[in-house]
């Protein structure tokens, strides 16, 4: 195989033939590396590239591979990870001017499990400021490689781009109200926010505490599956990781859904909020669920139609706490959309946020109690694909105060349970569109059970955007 084709296979097939050895890490970077140096002017996806310790690392990984020390199925594979994520004597700026020469001395644990697992880090992905907002960047706007004049989805859009270009194999993003799955679904990708507490946090730049959580974004299912495997399981400097044993995610691909039970939540699939072509996409991927064998049925979540506002109020209040510092001190030094939220944020009267955690509780209840008859919620990830690149708006209503309300990634988060988005077909412009798939907390074997189902029933994961090329 001709060296440039490397970045075209999947991260799953990349990991077979390294461990075969019919492919050598050191080849597969300077692959990626090379798409990057000749592409990545168009898509934006990275704000630091980092070429000698990436060859280092693909040195090292060969030379143990060739010496029979072969770490599992992420060794020698080319990664990226979002620049929310610390790492060791490697800028992270968080996707702002105001950390643009911040350098930590430590990784995050996930970087540090990456490495452990012989990945190979190819460099640190743009976001949106802090990661806080859907479309705000610092620094340059990532472009959505299946149209270069649209959004790759926010916050972790470097990722989704990056991955979505063929400029990593495989990416991590991170989760607060739908920052994996959002750019997941705008660039045709697999992207799953795992349980909260499954996968550690420390070393990641805060947005909302207790929904904060780091994932894959990925080609094809059973990269997310490896990769999540790579990062998951329980760390001693995050206390809140689970100490339950991890399970293999990739041998959870292939047993077939006939028997499982599937809700489709009516309120979001209903919503005036879902484009005509989106709600019929989604509805015939669900109707794919039951060919498969699953059983499918309407559910209704009534509180559903609060995620956003609720999920919105914890995502103004909790930042600006974080940030209070340097709104008092340095307001001017963010952007756009952050400034309008963080200063929501820091006058919003303790009332409503307290009004807002106790909505938070009851829908948890409502999903929960859902998922005891369920073992799968369905409905769209976006009631919209990826929309045009334009200059931040500026707030004149209420109408006007989210540019977001069609994104239904929200339930999830304030549930704190585990979900998913994969591609299911595309709009009538060409655009991807993605089912997302939520769980009960802990349940991400049976997630990647039916995303895999899924996928291998139909050809999404095979469409190539044409700018990639």
């Amino acid at each position: 195989m001709d060296k440039s084709d490397l970045p075209f296979l999947s991260a799953s097939e990349l990991s077979r033939r390294i461990a075969s050895r019919e492919v050598s890490p050191v080849e597969a970077t300077e692959a990626y590396l090379d798409r990057i140096d000749s592409l990545d002017f168009k898509f934006n996806a990275y704000l630091t590239v980092t070429r000698e310790m990436a060859m280092e690392a693909a040195r090292e990984a060969e030379r143990e591979i060739a010496a029979g020390r072969h770490r599992g199925p992420m060794h020698g594979v080319p990664v990226a990870v979002k620049d929310q994520f610390h790492s060791a004597g490697v800028r992270t700026t968080g996707g702002s001017r105001i950390l643009a020469d911040f350098v930590p001395d430590e990784d995050a644990t996930v970087i540090a499990n990456l490495k452990q697992a012989g990945a190979v880090l190819l460099g640190k992905t743009n976001l949106t400021e802090f990661a806080i907002t859907g479309f705000s960047h610092r620094f340059s706007t990532p472009r959505n490689p299946w149209d270069m004049n649209a959004y790759a989805g926010g916050s972790s859009s470097g990722s989704g781009a990056a991955t979505g270009a063929y400029l990593c194999a495989t990416s991590l993003g991170e989760d607060t109200g739908g920052s994996i799955r959002f750019p997941a679904t705008w660039c045709g990708l697999v992207g799953l926010r795992p349980t909260w507490g499954l996968v550690s946090r420390y070393g990641v730049m805060r947005g909302v505490w207790s929904m904060d959580t780091v994932g894959p974004i990925s080609r094809t299912v059973e990269d997310a599956a490896i990769t999540l495997n790579a990062i998951a399981g329980h760390d001693p400097k995050d206390g809140h990781t689970s100490t339950a044993p991890l399970p293999d995610y990739r041998a959870a691909l292939g047993g077939g859904i006939e028997g499982l039970r599937i809700g489709v939540v009516t309120e979001q699939m209903e919503s005036e909020l879902v484009e005509a072509d989106v709600r019929r996409v989604v509805g015939q991927a669900i109707g794919v669920l039951g060919e498969l064998g699953a059983t499918v049925e309407e559910v209704s979540l009534p509180l559903s139609a609060l995620a956003g506002a609720v999920s919105g109020t914890l995502l103004a209040v909790e930042p600006a706490n974080n940030h209070a510092g340097w709104v008092r001190e340095s307001l001017s030094d963010y952007g756009h959309d952050d400034r309008i939220l963080l200063l929501t944020g820091s006058v919003m009267p303790a009332n409503y946020y307290y009004k807002a955690q106790k909505l938070r509780e009851l829908i948890r209840r409502q999903v929960l109690d859902a998922l005891g008859n369920y073992d799968a919620l369905v409905f769209p990830t976006s009631g919209k694909t990826a929309q045009p690149v334009e200059d931040d708006p500026p707030v004149t209503s209420k109408a006007t105060s989210s540019r977001l309300p069609f994104l239904f990634t929200r339930l999830f988060n304030l549930a704190s349970c585990p979900a998913m988005s994969v591609p299911c077909g595309f709009d009538d412009n060409g655009m991807p569109v993605g089912l997302q798939i939520g769980g009960r907390p802990f349940s991400e074997e049976t997630l990647f059970r039916i995303a895999h189902a899924y996928e291998q029933g139909t050809d999404w994961h095979t469409r190539r955007p044409r700018a990639v090329e």
